[in-house]
């Protein structure tokens, strides 16, 4: 298995946009996503990441998933948080990260881990 963090980037005004019952299901959403991650025996402890080069960025444009090499840095999306995740390959990595609410509405940056 290999350690992959989900850095997780969002517009941070648009919480203070949303009604408390969004903020609700929002907040909800995240719950499950990292209640699936434990069960799936996912969800791990922190370390260092690898250079930021060598990230990998998935963006939900119109609905339609787009991967691009690299970090996504011409953004008006702050860092919001991170998952640490133990998963088999990128790919599944991949997987994760576009069933994360971030990716509906922000962006998720996945970088693998450089073992110390």
């Amino acid at each position: 298995l290999m350690q992959y963090l989900l850095a997780l980037y969002v517009d941070e005004s648009g919480w203070g946009r949303m009604t408390p019952e969004q903020q609700k299901q929002g907040s909800a959403a995240y719950t499950a996503y990292t209640e699936d991650l434990r069960s799936a025996g996912a969800l791990v402890p922190t370390t260092r990441l690898r250079p930021s080069g060598t990230a990998t960025t998935l963006r939900t444009t119109n609905g339609k998933a787009q991967v691009l090499d690299g970090p996504f840095a011409e953004s008006k999306e702050q860092l919001a948080g991170y998952y640490l995740i133990d998963v088999p390959d990128l790919d599944a990595a991949m997987q994760w990260a576009g069933r994360c609410p971030t990716a509906q509405h922000g962006i998720v940056e996945v970088r693998a881990i450089w073992p110390m």
